[in-house]
């Protein structure tokens, strides 16, 4: 897993840099957005027994440093709902991301990186966040397909596989 989060990060990195481009440093509504989601997954690994669907919101401040590269802040909470008598419980994450924007409109390469806190979970307070993400997005919408993992204590992972949507709001 930490090959394939350095391999995204240089390519990114590379990608990026590789070219001549201009910084955006003035916030505007044309480089800098909130971003406002819904996603769903299905557990998998070690919580695949005790949930059996994920759902949740998010909430991105995004700011394009070029026109290709996207960083920001990411926070949400996503609620995996219990199964066989286990009570439902979820992961809030405080996280940056960085995107890759290929185009004005089309595909799209990123990941949050930062702390998932868990709710709802006796003698587990969280740990590493990591969600790399591929998706589509316009000047509305984004549409995208997710992985995400959260290492916390006493080596348990919580990992989802699924979609997510969100819309921007500029200001």
């Amino acid at each position: 897993m930490k090959k394939l989060v350095l391999m995204i990060a240089l390519l990114v990195a590379g990608v990026t840099f590789a070219q001549e481009v201009k910084v955006n440093d003035n916030v505007t509504s044309e480089n800098s957005w909130l971003k406002l989601g819904l996603n769903a997954g299905v557990p998998m690994g070690d919580v695949d027994d005790a949930s059996s669907f994920s759902f949740g919101l998010e909430l991105k401040g995004q700011h394009l440093v070029t026109p290709n590269f996207g960083i920001g802040l990411t926070t949400g909470y996503s609620n995996f709902f219990g199964k066989d008598g286990v009570d439902d419980f979820g992961v809030v994450p405080a996280a940056a991301f960085a995107r890759y924007y290929f185009q004005p409109k089309g595909l799209f390469v990123g990941a949050d990186f930062g702390y998932g806190f868990l709710t709802g979970v006796d003698n587990l307070d969280g740990g590493l966040y990591l969600n790399p993400q591929l998706g589509y997005h316009n000047d509305d919408w984004n549409f995208y397909a997710y992985y995400q993992n959260t290492f916390a204590d006493n080596d348990i992972t919580i990992q989802v596989l699924g979609v997510g949507v969100t819309y921007n709001i500029r200001f």
